[in-house]
């Protein structure tokens, strides 16, 4: 059959010859209107597509306008892609649709919801050759996290190997000189290994002192020392947006890796826990096919690892050190924030060790308080077994206390503790009960914390509104029971477990055997008062 394009052609040349339109269209089996629409042009018109109704996807619309409607209250580099909503709508709730399907409407229906900022143009680029085990990119990317239930903006560390993509992300609280050595000593170790030439970074303040002109650098003397350590160059891109395009791998993967693992936003108890779930995902992105490339990242990998200069035999201490002093809060400011050390410490001067992840604090070689980096400014982190000491003589300060909110907080004060203390006051009075409840926390300190928080539970069961009850019910349910002598019954106490809050884990223990201690035997020492008796000189005068 002839193409459409033939057939206007046929068209046109027979109504050169004289044929009327009518007889075109009953010699060539054709409707009128085509007739018409060859004489009127050579080329024929474009096919209408019509509009196609998607009935699979009808159920699952409401769903991704949900998503779409989350967005716009979403950091904004951590919103939904077409790809990550097909991933969302298959694995968790089942749909079967194409992927195809899901890009069309999201592609007409985002715009309706929210009208987003037009993109720039592009400059031109020319693409770049990357030796194996030769070049690598860092950069810090900002990610937002749910962090114990508050979303708290953190920075992610990424290095990638130009040639592999092979990429290591780590998140920190801030992007300080600190976490840049420490990612760069978690990058190091994952690789096995130290980019033998070039490292790309912006101008980081953690990096650089002075930008000079050209590509010239004045470095932070720490950094300078640890690139020494490690032995690796470090190449500058230009300042502002124009450099972005000299590492636009890492730019690139830290998109990537944002939209794919922090959409939604993680929910997590710690940044330690955090970085556990990096690292796994890391060692897991060996299949990965970067685009346009023809191999997997973990076969370009496996060919540069061994390319890579060698590690140091033992890694930079990476921690910096700085003395403060404690205040009359019981509590030292390191970075803009405050941490709280025990408060027979306020006046002395310690010693802080700075980590990317943690505080550590330290009284002469003694260390004293260890603290997880406070992301943000202007934050406190108190830990209520730092006033304890100072609250028994000052017991009315503990129910406003911020100390206690951060303990409610994070599940160390338990619900178990609030009911017995609320108990405790009703009995004692609240200066008293308040004084029983500090000496059940200071029990803390030695007693495990789920065994206190079921000998707690006992003794509210029993109304046992004591802090020394409590720490005899909590021995007797961590203790194994013995078996009973059968001249000395023991008094069964039934204690029926008070039903435990989320998250806490109970501890049966139905039943307490409270046994009286036997009276010693004194037989053996009658006879040694009958033998001093026979010996006695005086008794034998008489």
């Amino acid at each position: 059959m002839a193409s459409k394009v033939d057939l206007f052609l046929a068209i046109r040349f027979d109504h050169e010859q004289g044929l009327s339109v009518r007889a075109i269209a009953r010699k060539y089996g054709v409707h009128r209107r085509m007739v018409y629409q060859a004489l009127a042009s050579p080329v024929p018109p474009a096919r209408k597509v019509p509009s196609r109704s998607a009935p699979a996807l009808g159920p699952w619309k409401t769903v991704i306008d949900g998503w779409l409607r989350e967005d716009l209250a979403a950091p904004r580099k951590q919103r939904h892609t077409a790809t990550r909503i097909h991933e969302r709508l298959v694995a968790e709730h089942g749909a079967q649709l194409s992927y195809s399907a899901v890009q069309r409407y999201i592609k007409a229906r985002r715009g309706q919801i929210k009208a987003e900022a037009g993109v720039g143009a592009h400059s031109g680029f020319v693409p770049q050759a990357h030796m194996p085990g030769g070049e690598a990119e860092v950069d810090f990317g900002a990610v937002s996290v749910l962090l114990r239930g508050v979303q708290v903006t953190c920075r992610m560390f990424v290095m990638r190997l130009s040639y592999s993509g092979y990429a290591i992300h780590r998140v920190y609280p801030s992007e300080g000189q600190d976490a840049l050595l420490a990612g760069h000593v978690e990058a190091f170790a994952a690789f096995g290994g130290v980019p033998a030439g070039q490292v790309r970074y912006d101008n980081l303040t953690s990096a650089v002192a002075k930008v000079l002109a050209g590509r010239d650098r004045v470095e932070q003397a720490r950094w300078a020392q640890f690139r020494s350590y490690y032995r690796f160059d470090a190449f500058y891109c230009e300042p502002g947006v124009g450099g972005a395009h000299e590492k636009g791998g890492v730019e690139g993967e830290i998109g990537r890796f944002r939209r794919r693992y922090f959409v939604p936003v993680p929910q997590v108890g710690s940044l330690a826990e955090l970085n556990e779930r990096l690292a796994a995902i890391d060692a897991a992105q060996g299949d990965r096919v970067i685009a346009r490339r023809s191999r997997t990242v973990g076969t370009d990998f496996q060919h540069e690892a061994g390319l890579l200069a060698p590690l140091p035999d033992e890694p930079f201490q990476v921690a910096i050190e700085t003395h403060v002093k404690v205040d009359n809060h019981a509590r030292v400011s390191v970075h803009t924030n405050w941490y709280s050390v025990p408060a027979s410490l306020i006046g002395r001067q310690l010693l802080a060790r700075v980590w990317a992840e943690r505080i550590e604090l330290l009284d002469g070689p003694r260390l004293i308080a260890t603290h997880e980096r406070i992301p943000g400014r202007c934050q406190e982190r108190l830990r209520l077994d730092d006033y304890l000491e100072l609250l028994a003589r000052k017991p009315g300060a503990l129910p406003g206390s911020i100390p206690l909110a951060q303990a409610r907080a994070d599940g160390t004060f338990t619900q178990a503790h609030e009911r017995w203390w609320n108990a405790a006051r009703r009995a004692h009075g609240d200066a008293a009960g308040t004084k029983e409840l500090i000496e059940v926390l200071l029990a803390h300190r030695h007693i495990p914390h789920q065994d206190l928080v079921a000998g707690l539970r006992a003794a509210l069961a029993a109304g046992a509104l004591t802090a020394d009850a409590v720490k005899i019910l909590t021995r007797q349910l961590t203790e194994r029971p013995t078996i009973a002598h059968r001249e000395t019954p023991g008094i069964l106490l039934p204690l029926p477990p008070a039903p435990a809050p989320d998250g806490e884990q109970e501890h049966l223990a139905p039943v307490i055997e409270l046994r009286p201690r036997a009276l010693p035997a004194l037989n053996a020492y009658d006879q040694l008062l009958a033998r001093h008796r026979t010996t006695d000189p005086n008794a034998a005068g008489e």
